[in-house]
């Protein structure tokens, strides 16, 4: 019982916390008519779905993931739900010079960026920790460096269009949970990294605003296929958290 005590009260009191800031602000969709925007982990999932949400509101869209086929049928899409231009690449985020040339593209596509979405995410496993540092490492690149290195390398572009960066992150970086140890600490790095920098804008009045996500459990193919065995809870929508992003 002392176990769960440990888990649930810190649980139940970041819910409270979310529930009470989580007030919707007055969002209009024509605020995003026209903005250039980079989604990355954009294949499937959450990022797929922010994708469309973002091409039926009229914006400039540069996604990016892996699976090129898939990109190809999500750019598609945006075309047809009314993106004023909508561009792929794809690639890997283990490789930093590759999430550095994401950005490099944007600015050659799109002629700037107004907001970056960071929603991609590495494979890791729902289990025990079993001791592989490299598997720790590997993940770290993926789900906390490149979005360091993404970050780093639009912000001259950011500054100068006062944009946005939204960094989609999780519980998991907020509390520890069994079962996630790799996941949960490059969470918990993408919120010491993001919390302090947004911290250092408002000192230095950058205007460049930072968003961190904090998600609970989505209906995405990835998490389902995890823990859905394990875990009592339905997952949340994909699309309606998409659209919340």
């Amino acid at each position: 019982m002392g176990w769960l005590q440990k888990i649930l009260i810190p649980f139940l009191g970041l819910v409270l916390a979310f529930w009470f800031y989580s007030a919707r602000e007055n969002f209009k969709p024509e605020m995003l008519k026209g903005k250039r925007v980079i989604v990355t982990g954009a294949s499937t999932g959450i990022g797929e779905q922010m994708a469309y949400h973002l091409a039926r509101m009229g914006s400039h869209i540069l996604i990016t993931a892996r699976t090129e086929a898939k990109l190809q049928k999500v750019v598609e899409r945006c075309l047809e739900l009314g993106a004023a231009s909508a561009w792929y690449i794809s690639g890997t985020m283990e490789d930093m010079a590759f999430a550095e040339h994401v950005v490099k593209k944007a600015e050659t596509l799109l002629g700037g960026l107004d907001m970056l979405i960071l929603n991609h995410v590495g494979t890791s496993y729902f289990g025990y920790f079993n001791g592989d540092v490299g598997h720790v490492r590997k993940l770290l690149e993926i789900n906390f460096l490149s979005y360091v290195a993404m970050t780093t390398s639009a912000l001259p572009m950011l500054k100068e269009s006062e944009g946005s960066i939204v960094v989609v992150s999780s519980m998991a970086g907020k509390v520890g949970f069994p079962f996630t140890v790799p996941y949960s600490a490059t969470k918990f790095a993408l919120d010491g990294f993001f919390s302090s920098l947004r911290q250092e804008f408002s000192i230095q009045s950058v205007n460049v605003s930072i968003t961190l996500c904090i998600l609970g459990f989505i209906d995405t193919e990835s998490a389902v296929r995890a823990a859905a065995d394990l875990l009592l809870v339905s997952p949340a929508p994909r699309e309606e958290c998409a659209l919340e992003i």
